[in-house]
């Protein structure tokens, strides 16, 4: 088909018009015109957004770190990502604007601008907790660091559960009669779930009577014996010696007896000595007051009235004259209660033998007699009738 010279401009009109129809058509009430638009407005929020993140957001960190105090470091740390989402609920409320959608496709856009909106607060007031938690660290020593971080927890837990609730009654979702159902449905569940609550329950008590903390060294009669690493809302996590971690219900804390070495004020040395029983009276006392001496002259142990000291002869055992070293080191720590006590092995050995005595070892004499002989009081007058050998057993 010919266009002639006079219906060119016709033509032009026509093609402009079939133009503005494409842009104008809608898809779900917006033209294309506007989704475009409204696309390039959410690039912008995300251009803006990368530019928070790498200027904004180290311009205020830059601040922070003139301060004294490191709380608004963390604070700031801590509200770096929801900061970074504000520029795109910003981007998405004016793409929503310039749409020109239609009431109930801009009721649905809104829902989620909304949502997006309180998910943010939350968010912020979720990763706030820990850093505000600094304010209240004098109340570690009252409360204990353990009892502090289940309130952490617990507060986390509840900005949580307060944001889900905003957003489900923003979409029209009713909490309200969702929770009383529930409480219908925990009846049930607690029934099954006794040992959860007793383990909880436990596991408050045990945090309360400060019974140990993170970090203490404790022995569960029967059950484990390492090193508190964690202690959560069900279970105790203890890491033994082999480092093998233990995962420790709480309940069993709470029934079993527990010793915690961690809070000895001293250190025991506990041993009895066997000496033979040729030491004469005045090389056991010389021992007994060459011990005593060590000890008392040594900073490494507890002097009384401090700590028991307790050196005497204890009793007349089977093969050796029994001497009870009973004293306490300073130190509570493993590694150099073992070196304090390695040198006091060594000092006693010396002790021993510069008093001519000698340490006694199990013996057994075992006499043998020929068959049908008589007591021999002397060997020499049948040498051949009877036999007299010593046996001795070493341990």
């Amino acid at each position: 088909m010919k266009i002639s010279a006079t219906g060119f401009p016709a033509a032009l009109s026509d093609l402009w018009l079939q133009t503005k129809l494409v842009w104008d058509t809608s898809l779900l009430g917006v033209s294309a015109g506007n989704m475009i638009m409204a696309v390039i407005v959410l690039v912008l929020s995300l251009v803006l957004r990368g530019f928070i993140a790498h200027h904004l957001v180290g311009f205020f960190s830059r601040i922070t770190r003139r301060s004294k105090t490191e709380l608004d470091d963390e604070l700031l740390r801590a509200l770096e990502e929801p900061l970074k989402l504000i520029p795109v609920i910003i981007g998405l409320f004016f793409a929503l604007r310039v749409l020109g959608a239609d009431a109930e496709t801009s009721l649905v856009f809104d829902k989620v601008l909304s949502s997006l909106i309180a998910f943010s607060i939350f968010w912020s007031l979720v990763r706030a907790v820990d850093p505000l938690a600094a304010v209240f660290r004098p109340l570690d020593k009252v409360l204990t660091p353990e009892i502090m971080l289940w309130v952490r927890k617990a507060a986390k837990g509840l900005f949580a559960f307060i944001g889900a609730a905003a957003i489900l009654e923003l979409w029209g979702i009713q909490v309200g009669p969702f929770l009383a159902g529930l409480g219908i449905f925990g009846v049930a569940v607690a029934l099954g779930a006794q040992d959860l609550f007793k383990n909880l329950i436990a596991g408050f008590l045990v945090l309360a009577e400060k019974r140990f903390q993170v970090g203490d060294w404790i022995k569960v009669d029967g059950v484990v014996e390492g090193t508190v690493e964690l202690i959560n809302f069900r279970s105790t996590t203890i890491r033994r010696f082999d480092k093998s971690p233990v995962y420790v219900p709480n309940a069993n804390l709470s029934d079993n007896a527990v010793t915690n070495f961690s809070r000895m004020t001293a250190r025991r040395i506990y041993w009895k000595i066997g000496l033979v029983y040729d030491s004469s009276i005045e090389q056991l006392r010389e021992i007994r007051q060459g011990i005593h001496d060590y000890i008392m002259d040594s900073d490494a142990f507890l002097h009384p009235p401090e700590g028991t000291l307790l050196i005497h002869i204890d009793s007349f055992n089977d093969s050796s004259i029994d001497l009870m070293v009973y004293c306490f080191t300073k130190t509570t720590d493993w590694g150099e209660w073992l070196q304090v006590k390695e040198d006091f092995a060594y000092a006693i050995k010396e002790i021993v033998a510069n008093a001519g005595s000698d340490f006694a070892f199990p013996t057994r004499t075992l006499h043998v007699k020929g068959p049908g002989m008589g007591e021999i009081s002397d060997a020499a007058q049948a040498p051949t009738s009877a036999k007299a050998t010593e046996f001795k057993n070493f341990s």
